[in-house]
Formats: structure tokens, sequence, C-alpha cells
């Protein structure tokens, strides 16, 4: 016995044409608006990492516009001298310094003062313009203002008189990188801030009343409902602190006079700079870079197996 499938029927058959046909507009529409910035990831990041690893295994040097020079190709030497380079080691050793001590302060400052900011106290807003203040000023008239503080003869070398470190902060081989540190958290404070504010206010109400009826004081609801409500933003916080605190290099630059005291304050950044404009060895810099972002890569795996799980 033979079964005849039923007919199709046509107004069906039409309507998936049209809804295919409406379906593959929207994706152009949508490809259409997506492509600025794609063009724009392409044109800042991407050709310049591709071109930083194809400079990285090359002896590769900056020229004249139209001077025909021969950039041979040198396989992994760069990253070889990388390793075995001692100023080199010391930067990554400088910046883990500064990112144990700037990212666990980032996190619990901004997340205890947007806390404090949330609740109903007197002049709010002016306290959440006050904290935001430093991260927009300007970071040479900001230097100038901790130059003047923590130099020699400063403000804060006066009020501890011969409780005062010597030689003085920043021409301390022991203290410069961490008052580096202190100082970026302050600077950078107000954006989490903001980033904490933002997310605790989809922290649900029920969750402070709940624990209030549960006799939960302060310290507790703060631990158990207001850290675990947040927590995507500490994950968001951790990663921006690692990205930025990896990429210093204006705050020593400025404010030891270029990594100093030889070296103490050295980034990898600074030390790019270094070698790849001032010394023109721009494949070595290279090669430094990608070393850079390796390391950073892994350090944003690592915290997104600890702090983005669910």
């Amino acid at each position: 016995m033979t079964v005849t499938a039923p007919a199709a029927d046509p107004q069906t058959n039409e309507r998936s044409r049209r809804g295919s046909r409406h379906k593959a507009g929207r994706q152009r529409i949508g490809a259409l608006f997506i492509a600025p910035y794609v063009i724009f990831l392409v044109a800042i990041f991407a050709y310049p990492v591709g071109l930083a690893v194809y400079m990285s295994f090359h002896d590769y040097f900056f020229a004249a516009p139209g001077a025909i020079v021969e950039r041979p190709f040198i396989g992994i030497d760069n990253y070889i001298r990388a390793f075995e380079s001692p100023a080199v080691r010391q930067s990554f050793g400088n910046v883990a310094i500064f990112l144990v001590l700037n990212v666990p302060l980032t996190v619990v400052l901004s997340l205890v003062l947007a806390t404090a900011l949330n609740a109903a106290i007197p002049f709010r807003t002016f306290f959440r313009v006050s904290y935001y203040v430093p991260y927009i000023t300007a970071s040479v008239a900001v230097v100038g203002v901790w130059l003047f503080l923590f130099s020699g003869g400063g403000l804060v070398n006066n009020l501890l008189g011969p409780l005062a470190p010597q030689p003085s902060w920043f021409v301390n081989s022991t203290l410069a990188m961490p008052l580096i540190a202190i100082y970026v958290t302050w600077k950078q404070l107000g954006f989490f801030v903001l980033l904490y504010l933002a997310a605790l206010q989809n922290v649900p109400k029920e969750l402070y009343e709940a624990a209030s009826m549960d006799g939960a004081g302060r310290l507790r609801t703060f631990m158990s409902v207001t850290v675990p409500g947040v927590r995507s933003a500490t994950f968001l916080v951790t990663l921006l602190a690692t990205i930025t605190g990896a990429n210093l290099f204006t705050e020593p630059y400025l404010l030891t006079g270029g990594g100093g005291p030889n070296g103490a304050s050295a980034s990898p950044v600074l030390v790019m700079y270094q070698e790849g404009i001032q010394q023109g060895n721009a494949g070595y810099a290279a090669a430094i870079g990608i070393l850079l972002i390796v390391a950073v890569l892994m350090l944003a795996g690592i915290q997104r197996l600890v702090l983005g799980r669910k």
C-alpha cells in the first residue's frame, strides 16, 4: 500500500519564503551595523598584534620612509634574548608586585566605598563625584602633586620627621613600586566604584530584607548578600585592573624618571619603550610585548576559572 504525502500548502510555502528573506535582510542590516566596530578591532588590535608577532621574529628596526632595508628572519632569538635579560625579568617581577598590591586594593576598596555610597548618607552625590575626580584629572597634574608630597623635602617627610624613609619614597628601590601601586589604586578608584554602584542596583532588595529578618548584622549581610550579588562585577573589575596594571607606563615614567632607581619600578611596557623607541630595537621590543600579552591572557584565564564560574 502506497502512502501519499499531503500536498504542501502554497500559502505556507510563501510565508516561509518571506520569513527567510526577512531574516536574511535583518542579518545583512546587522552585519552592516557591526562592520565599523569590526574594522575598528582589525585596525586597532588585530593588525598591530599581527605586526608585532611578525616583528618579533625578525631583526626589525625602524627606517626612514621609502628607504630599502633588510630585516632578516632570526627565529626566536628575540625571545631568547628577552628571557635572558635581567632588565626584562626584573620588569615582569616589578609588575607582579604591582598587581599583587593594586588588584586586591582596587577590588576591596571600590566595593566597600560603593556599598557605602549606595546607602542613604548625607552628601552622597558629592562623595561620588569626589572619588571620580582623580580618574578624569590629567596624570601629569596629579603626578606633580604626589611628587610634591613624597619628595625628599615634601610634606609627608616633613610630617614623619625622623620616621621618613631614607632614601626617600620614589628613589627607594623597596618603596617605589608599592607607592606607585597605591597611587594608581587611588587615581583609578572612582571608575571601579561606578562599576560596583551599577552592579549594586541589580542586587534584589528582598535579599537584604531577608537577611535583616534573620538577624544578620552589617558585616554578615555584606559577605552573604552583597559580595555574591556583585560577583560578575568583581570579575570585571579584577580583569580590568589586571590589564591596566600590566600596561603600566605613565606612572613609573613620570614618578621615578623612567623606572628608577636601578630599574626597581620599570614595567615591561616601559622597557619596550626604551628598547624599541629609544634604542631602535623594534623586533626585540615586540617580543617583550608578545610575552606580556601571553602573560596577561594566562592571568585572565586563571581569573576566569576562579571568579567567573557560577
